[in-house]
């Protein structure tokens, strides 16, 4: 049995897309420039962002570490 790689599992498509032909590809770049703003924004603050990496919740800390989000405990 062959596993779909594409086939997404919470009804999002997370995959990247590289077609500069769709409709809101002009998007991408808001997007990104939006994650850099929030990472710059928690450097100078001294606190950390929170984001999806690999289907997992994880903490991003202003000196590059990261670590996964545990809902059930403070960490």
């Amino acid at each position: 049995m062959t596993k779909n790689k594409n086939k997404p599992t919470n009804g999002f498509r997370t995959e990247k897309i590289n077609n500069p032909n769709r409709k809101f590809a002009w998007m991408d770049k808001w997007i990104k420039m939006t994650g850099d703003m929030a990472r710059i924004d928690a450097k100078a603050n001294g606190t950390y962002i929170i984001y999806e990496k690999n289907g997992e919740l994880v903490k991003e800390y202003p000196n590059g570490d990261i670590f996964p989000l545990h809902e059930n405990k403070e960490s």
